[in-house]
């Protein structure tokens, strides 16, 4: 890698990744003002556990990213096998197309699209919505994970299952899931974190009661920054580190 390479990476790394260690910094400001330092403090951590409506909105955000991610995982773990190992079938291109489109299309185009869809159904909307949204948003990530393992997975470990006896079944829960559980795993641990952020899709197909966390954020930044936002975001980027590493350490521990 030349100088100019290396410079134009630290550079970009630097222009992406700067401004999200100064705000880690000024979660621990002693001043009011977030533009001035005031000195080492957590009293915004403990402002923040006293925060009910932010505390409520957190809750909503796990609950809507839990049930978002296992439902996503099911569904793409199912679309993987589908175009992994049933070869070519009729309608094939539509069914790829239906699974990764999501993750291709703008997420406005999304959130309008479900919003209009739970309007024409009359489904009220709130927490059943959001996490429906974001499943379908998510359902393509899992699909691409599982699907990369399915295509460097040893085909004959199913053959010689099968030879022996085993059922299509049997041999799908004994021999092909275990051996695709990393992938199963991180792609559940990528679609919690894309759910865990999303702000755009949820808020079209949010209502009352179902204030996710960073449209609680969003919605407090618009009114002025204080230190507490600060601390919330820090912690929001703590948790989603922590998934991504164990995400990524599972990848690595699959490719070993």
């Amino acid at each position: 890698m030349s100088g100019v390479t290396r410079a134009a990476l630290w550079l970009g790394l630097g222009f992406l990744y700067a401004p999200i260690f100064v705000l880690v910094a000024y979660s621990f400001n002693a001043s009011n003002l977030v533009t001035v330092w005031g000195g080492f403090s957590t009293r915004w951590y403990s402002a923040l556990f006293s925060d009910g409506p932010l505390i409520a909105a957190a809750w909503v955000s796990l609950q809507v990213a839990v049930f978002a991610s296992l439902t996503a995982t099911l569904l793409g773990t199912l679309a993987a096998l589908a175009l992994e190992r049933h070869g070519r079938f009729r309608g094939r291109s539509l069914f790829t197309g239906l699974v990764y489109g999501p993750m291709v299309m703008p997420e406005v185009m999304i959130g309008l699209s479900l919003l209009l869809l739970f309007i024409g159904i009359g489904l009220d909307r709130g927490l059943v919505t959001i996490v429906i949204a974001h499943a379908t948003f998510c359902t393509g990530f899992v699909a691409v994970v599982v699907a990369a393992r399915l295509r460097g997975l040893d085909r004959s470990l199913e053959e010689a299952a099968a030879d022996l006896g085993a059922s299509p079944f049997r041999v799908l829960t004994t021999v092909t899931l275990p051996l695709l559980a990393p992938a199963i795993a991180a792609g559940a641990l990528l679609a919690f974190t894309l759910s865990l952020d999303d702000l755009v899709i949820a808020s079209f197909v949010s209502g009352p009661g179902a204030t996710t966390l960073p449209m609680r954020l969003y919605s407090q930044v618009r009114l002025g920054v204080n230190p507490e936002i600060n601390a919330a975001s820090t912690l929001l980027v703590v948790l989603v580190s922590l998934v991504v590493l164990i995400a990524s350490w599972l990848t690595a521990r699959r490719a070993a």
